[in-house]
């Protein structure tokens, strides 16, 4: 996956291949990366709630099994949606601005964001340096949009 990029700069890329005429993409929304990430489970994880975190190592890069390094996608087992890596890797940026809360989200699923330039964007999915419970389909992190991280990285939505 691509990795150290700034949500300001996927903004200029995006800008750039939506300017190629082929059709429109953007960051998904945190509601968006969610609902991709449980792919129709209601469970902690993808493939089920793994309460002891036995079964992680299946589908998540995280700290306990990545040599503290990003690998290529593909090497562990997809959701049930054919989507890899929604849970370990790399973090992934969305568009929502962060909020502590989900307390007056939009209940459309469209990005939740805040008029003030520079305010911090929402993460989701942990990574090979997170620790293991951090691949909930729920957890979120966040970053400020000029930041480039060495294990946050992005995927685009159509």
């Amino acid at each position: 996956p691509v990795e150290r990029v700034s949500w300001d700069a996927i903004q200029t890329f995006i800008t750039a291949v939506n300017a190629l005429g082929q059709g429109t993409v953007h960051l998904p929304t945190e509601a968006q990366w969610e609902y991709a990430c449980r792919a129709g489970t209601t469970t902690r994880f993808y493939w089920g709630d793994d309460s002891g975190l036995t079964q992680i190592g299946t589908y998540a890069w995280h700290l306990g099994n990545s040599s503290s390094t990003t690998h290529p996608v593909g090497q562990k087992s997809p959701n049930a949606w054919g989507l890899y890596d929604m849970s370990g890797n790399v973090w992934e940026w969305c568009e929502d601005s962060y909020h502590l809360s989900y307390t007056g989200a939009p209940a459309d699923g469209s990005a939740w964001v805040l008029p003030t330039a520079g305010s911090n964007r929402v993460l989701r999915g942990g990574s090979w340096g997170s620790y293991d419970f951090n691949g909930r389909s729920a957890c979120r992190s966040y970053a400020g949009p000029s930041d480039t991280i060495f294990s946050v990285g992005f995927r685009l939505a159509r």
